[in-house]
């Protein structure tokens, strides 16, 4: 059995006591290793449980684990040691002079050797394709840029945890798919959780598990495939579906026998030369 890290048991959240319910008595595990996807239209609370995981927030009703320690003001140091966490606003995460000290400056904490740091910074920056930028001072990039660097000082502490809250937002396409390319080494070389909040589908379909949110409460957990088989559901709480499976039910309606629900272009390709062949 794959090991519990992450724990929800009946969360519940507000932004004051006057406010609505954000998150309502929410429930779920994310296991060690694990890439799952969060989803929910704008307000449904995913961004809410991603600072709740890092001790951002605190719940008023129900318990978060981290690794079988509670979450609370006693702890919540020891989990930021275990989950990093990269944002969509990258600025926000900015502390060093030039984007060599940024990324060393979270290692400096951990008390990373000298010898090790360099080593991991010349590593994420090449990952990040911002070899040529390490002495330049982080406001001076481009949004996108700012984003690859803050994403690259994250990667560089190794944590258990990575949580990945709108991150490639400000990236265009080809960045997006280099970024989420480099976090899926990283995490199976380095056997890390990923936790990716997106609305960007591509993200979604290369998850194990989408966890999907509405208004609240968890509306659906299972796999992408079986998520995005909800076409209609799915449309009805203002989600998208992916473009390769909205071509396969078209397909479909005009009577080609499509067996499985493909996510992306390989996995349709396969299925219409499997008939082909047939013929």
């Amino acid at each position: 059995m794959r090991e519990k890290f992450i724990e929800f048991r009946n969360v519940s959240f507000r932004y004051g006591d006057e406010q609505p319910w954000v998150l309502k008595n929410v429930s779920f595990e994310i296991y060690k290793d694990e890439w799952v996807a969060i989803i929910g239209h704008n307000g449904s609370g995913k961004s809410t449980i991603a600072k709740l995981m890092n001790g951002l927030l605190f719940p008023q009703e129900g318990e978060i684990t981290i690794n079988g320690v509670l979450v609370n003001e006693e702890t919540v140091w020891d989990i930021r040691k275990q989950v990093g966490m990269v944002f969509q606003n990258p600025d926000n995460q900015f502390v060093g002079t030039t984007v060599q000290d940024d990324i060393a400056f979270g290692m400096e904490n951990r008390g990373v050797p000298r010898e090790v740091m360099v080593e991991r910074i010349a590593d994420v920056l090449q990952a990040v394709r911002m070899e040529d930028y390490r002495l330049t001072e982080p406001h001076r990039l481009s949004g996108g840029q700012k984003q690859r660097v803050a994403i690259a000082s994250v990667l560089a502490i190794h944590p258990e945890v990575l949580i990945l809250d709108e991150a490639t937002a400000m990236l265009d396409p080809r960045g997006r798919k280099e970024i989420m390319k480099t976090v899926s080494d990283i995490q199976e070389k380095n056997e890390i959780s990923l936790i990716t909040i997106t609305h960007d589908l591509q993200e979604v379909v290369q998850a194990e598990r989408v966890i999907v949110m509405n208004n609240g409460n968890v509306w659906d957990e299972a796999t992408p495939r079986e998520v995005f088989a909800k076409k209609d559901a799915l449309r009805q709480i203002g989600l998208d579906v992916p473009f390769i499976a909205i071509l396969a039910e078209e397909l479909k309606n005009n009577a080609v026998q499509i067996s499985n629900e493909p996510l992306n272009h390989e996995e349709l390709l396969e299925e219409l030369w499997t008939l082909h062949s047939k013929m």
